[in-house]
């Protein structure tokens, strides 16, 4: 829009915008902040916005609801990334992606802030002072976890009220470290932990803090999946114990060793080396998407976490993948050595410069392409495909994008009410031969199979010709007996048609032709555009809306359901054609001869010996039809050199 009295317009503000890296928030007329997103070079950045070059399906929507902007400018791209995480955590913009279900996971935490650190379980978020290992979809793991852990390695409890205790003596005597642990033994009360060997006993003095401090190391990286360090050291320790004949401490050592071992027993060996790496698959559908991580440490998968995000197929697959990650390890300290994702990150250098900073270590993103790595790649894509089908069946969410769509098909078709009862129609021919038409029918948004109908088209067609087939079905399904008939069901609230403007011109001749005033409407494939019968221009669907992914899955099961009938009528003429004239083969040995050899083409390719084996087949039958399969062979081949030379 131009400006009024002298007022910039929205490129005008961006062209003044600094060429420095930094963060930019969109924001709409209530100056709601509506994204936020990052950039090496903001001006540049932005005016891809302005100008529409930015090629993402959701910006020419996003633009029409922008009237101001802020920036902020930082030193560094990976000062942006860091300060993009924290923006959107304090907004939550509709446009960026976020958690579907932002409920708080489960975290084991480490209270590293203290002299003693205590473990425990939280929801809470993140405290300074603080170390986070998780997050754990499953909070009955999460506690399983630090009952495990608490039974190898004694470290104190934070709902211990002992160790609260303790803290609070250790608050009141700070700069007195050396002789906490005296005070300790002489003021402090033994927990129930202590007493059973699961605490460490810092609440009556029984442990240095130097010492105190090893087990929390040694938690440390447990919790990081570095198990095998732990191993090594009780195993040393138990070795020790026995050469000094402390036999009741090696024993105790062992069965510390033993609950390892055991865990480790139930995890799936996933590589023979010992690697450190996140394995993240992703699902989508139009309006909602699953992430399944596989954390792998030491070569085995020690947990996986699932999450449900707010956004499909509306917002490009890079995209979402990138702001996932941002999420996810925002909230954690288990960072692995690899991520491994199923695309290439435009910001992938900036991001693991940010993990590796969070790690401490390297930290690099990777796209497998074969082997192992890309093997459970595909798995953790399935399971995220499981995980948004149970959440969509728990939450009902499919029942409501149902209802939204149909809605959404009311107001954007012209429609007198809201389509309940919808019939779609397809074509599937190769050439002009062997031509069928499906008929599927949704429900209420749902297929509606016992409705389901197919039909031979029986104009004589030379060629392709998707005009005539639709006319003739048109004309079978709502002629005047078959609307009567019942088994065809009501009459429907919306007509679709697989195609364009042709496809949709032959379907209102025909209607008219026939008296009937069903709206219909024609989907084209190429850019999933609907045509109307009033307009030229096709109707745009949002991508991502619930209307284009209900009318494009009826669109789709109606091809699936015509393109079977196409190829059953297809194998059987090609059965009939050649064996039928075979003398001796009738219905029983041509169904014998098609399971023996499972299809045509390995019948076709089969010696006269093979024919004869197959159960039910005597020679000279065998002979017969080999006969048969060779002239027919060399009956074909003349026929394509024929072709060839015209």
């Amino acid at each position: 829009m131009a400006g009024h009295d002298n007022i910039p317009t929205l490129a005008e503000q961006v062209s003044r915008v600094p060429t420095q890296p930094g963060c930019y928030l969109w924001k709409d007329a209530k100056g709601d902040v509506i994204y936020v997103g990052k950039a090496k070079n903001l001006r540049a950045r932005m005016r891809q916005y302005v100008t529409l070059q930015d090629e993402r399906q959701k910006i020419p929507l996003m633009m029409q609801l922008v009237a101001s902007f802020d920036y902020i400018v930082v030193e560094t791209e990976h000062e942006a990334l860091v300060l993009e995480r924290n923006l959107i955590g304090q907004y939550h913009p509709y446009f960026n992606v976020d958690l579907k279900d932002d409920k708080s996971y489960p975290f084991i935490a480490i209270t590293k802030g203290d002299l003693y650190p205590a473990i425990k379980y939280t929801r809470e978020r993140h405290k300074p002072g603080t170390r986070y290992f998780g997050p754990y979809t499953d909070s009955r793991a999460a506690r399983e976890t630090i009952d495990t852990l608490r039974k190898v390695i004694p470290i104190c409890s934070a709902s211990c009220a002992e160790w609260r205790r303790c803290r609070r003596i250790v608050e009141s005597h700070k700069g007195e470290e050396d002789i906490v642990n005296m005070i300790c033994a002489q003021n402090g009360r033994p927990c129930f932990d202590y007493h059973v060997g699961r605490g460490p006993g810092a609440c009556v003095g029984a442990i240095s803090p130097a010492d105190y401090a090893k087990n929390v190391k040694r938690v440390e990286r447990f919790l990081s999946g570095h198990r095998k360090d732990v191993v090594d050291e009780l195993t040393s320790e138990m070795t020790d114990a026995a050469e000094a004949l402390d036999f009741e401490r090696a024993a105790r050592v062992k069965r510390r060793l033993e609950v390892i071992r055991g865990l480790d027993d139930r995890q799936q060996v996933v590589f023979p080396s010992s690697v450190d790496i996140d394995v993240i698959g992703f699902y989508r559908e139009e309006t909602i998407s699953a992430v399944c991580v596989f954390v792998v440490r030491e070569g085995r998968t020690v947990r996986t976490c699932e999450f449900i995000l707010d956004k499909g197929l509306d917002v490009d697959e890079e995209e979402l993948q990138s702001g996932f990650l941002k999420r996810y390890y925002d909230e954690t300290a288990d960072i692995p050595a690899e991520v491994n994702l199923s695309v290439e990150l435009e910001d992938a250098e900036a991001l693991g410069e940010w993990l590796a900073g969070k790690r401490e270590r390297s930290c690099h993103l990777h796209r497998p392409q074969r082997g192992e790595k890309h093997r459970l790649l595909d798995m953790a894509s399935k399971n995220a495909r499981h995980a948004l089908m149970r959440y969509m069946m728990r939450t009902g969410y499919a029942d409501d994008r149902t209802n939204q769509a149909l809605l959404e098909l009311e107001s954007a078709l012209a429609l007198p009410s809201p389509p309940l009862r919808i019939e779609c129609f397809d074509i599937s021919t190769l050439h002009g031969t062997f031509t069928v038409a499906s008929m599927v029918v949704f429900t209420n948004g749902r297929a509606d199979k016992s409705q389901y109908r197919r039909f031979k088209i029986q104009a004589e067609l030379d060629e392709a010709n998707d005009f005539v087939s639709m006319s003739e079905v048109l004309g079978r399904r709502y002629a005047p007996e078959r609307m009567a008939d019942e088994r065809f069901g009501s009459r429907p609230d919306l007509l679709v048609v697989d195609g364009g403007k042709p496809q949709l011109t032959a379907a209102i001749k025909q209607l008219e032709a026939l008296g009937l005033d069903i709206p219909v409407c024609g989907l084209a494939k190429a850019d999933e555009e609907v045509f109307v019968p009033w307009d030229e221009t096709p109707v745009v669907l949002p991508t991502g809306s619930a209307s284009l992914y209900l009318i494009k899955q009826v669109r789709d099961e109606s091809h699936r359901f015509a393109i079977t009938f196409h190829r059953e009528l297809r194998d059987k003429a090609m059965t009939v054609s050649v064996l039928d004239d075979v003398p001796g083969v009738g219905p029983t040995r041509k169904r014998a001869l098609m399971r023996h050899f499972g299809s045509m083409k390995r019948l076709r390719a089969a010696s006269e010996q093979e024919i004869a084996e197959v159960r039910g087949v005597p020679a000279d039958v065998a002979k017969a039809v080999y006969e048969a399969l060779v002239a027919w062979n060399v009956e074909r081949a003349e026929a394509a050199a024929k072709q060839s030379e015209n």
